[in-house]
């Protein structure tokens, strides 16, 4: 894997963050909020802000409990995508869409990450298991 290809995964995940946070504001105080003039709803973007960070240097601890966090979004998305009507629907979808692109993204940019900390495990057990053995 070349790192043109780890870079499109990083950055892949982190536009769909940013752009779902962007979705989830403008959903809700704009475009098609639950109530005219906006609605408190606004504040499930919240919980998004708190990976921002962690992501934009690339922590890969903080990928890994972001691409957990990441599903609930799918799941509002599709409650939404399914119940509302209109507009409200397609962003719903729209919403699904960019929770599941963040989450492939960061299981692909994580996988190398896993693979490398799966070799170093298995080696120092059976450097382990060697020195039990002596």
């Amino acid at each position: 894997m070349n790192l043109g290809t780890q870079q499109l995964r990083y950055y892949g995940a982190l536009i769909s963050l940013v752009a779902l946070i962007a979705l989830g504001v403008a959903w809700e105080l704009e475009l098609a909020p639950l109530r005219p003039g906006g609605s408190w709803l606004a504040l499930k973007v919240v919980p998004l802000l708190l990976p921002l960070r962690g992501i934009l240097k690339r922590d890969i601890y903080t990928l890994q409990w972001s691409s957990m966090l990441i599903l609930l979004y799918v799941g509002e998305g599709l409650v939404r995508a399914t119940s509302d009507r209109g507009l409200s629907a397609n962003l719903g979808w729209v919403e699904v869409g960019l929770s599941t692109v963040f989450f492939v993204c960061v299981l692909l940019y994580l996988q190398p990450y896993k693979r490398a900390a799966k070799q170093l495990a298995q080696q120092a057990i059976k450097k382990a298991s060697e020195s039990v053995n002596e």
